[in-house]
Parts: structure tokens; sequence; C-alpha cells
């Protein structure tokens, strides 16, 4: 889906890392949460409260999820993570994702 319809965004960013990442809230009319962002070529990690499915519109990364090796995406590429876990990220490219949180 390239359109996100009926949304409310949320003004402020978000953000992470001295500002190497950036990302905006939306919420959309079921009440369902995601976020728009960017991440700068660097090394992050990440915490999750809630599940997520994150979504590579553009760029390369590597990812380590819990319990798995480092595996190389490029896009398009979507990888899940689960709740109240952790991830790490090694961002090749600038890379332009969108992050849906799947409540329990």
């Amino acid at each position: 889906m390239s359109k996100i319809q009926n949304a409310t965004i949320v003004k402020a960013a978000n953000i992470y890392y001295d500002g190497k990442v950036t990302s905006r809230t939306v919420e959309l009319n079921d009440g369902s949460i995601q976020s728009l962002g960017i991440m700068l070529p660097g090394d992050y990690t990440f915490g999750t409260n809630e599940a997520e499915i994150m979504e590579m519109l553009s760029g390369e990364l590597d990812v380590k999820l819990p319990g798995e090796e480092w595996k190389t995406l490029t896009t398009p590429e979507t990888f899940n993570v689960g709740a109240n876990t952790s991830f790490d990220v090694k961002v090749k490219t600038v890379t332009d994702y969108c992050c849906s949180y799947i409540k329990a």
C-alpha cells in the first residue's frame, strides 16, 4: 500500500540517536498506530512494547532479530518483531520505513 488514508498524523517528530532516526506517528481511524520514518546509516538497537511489522520502503540494512543471525535486507522487504524485546540494525543506506504496531 503506497498511501495511508483516513488517518491523523501527530505533528511532533519522534527523534532517536541524535536525529539519525526520525519518525512520525500515524493514527488510523480503526485505532491502529503506524509510524513513518527515516534511518540514516549507522548501528542502532530498538526496543519494542508491542509486536511490530517493519516495512522497508527504500534502503538497505542488516537486521538481527532475537534468537536469529544477522541478515541483509533490501527493499522491498518486511520483517516482524515480537513484543517486549529488542532488535539491532546496521543501516547501510538511507532507509525509509513504515512500522505497524500490533496490539495483542
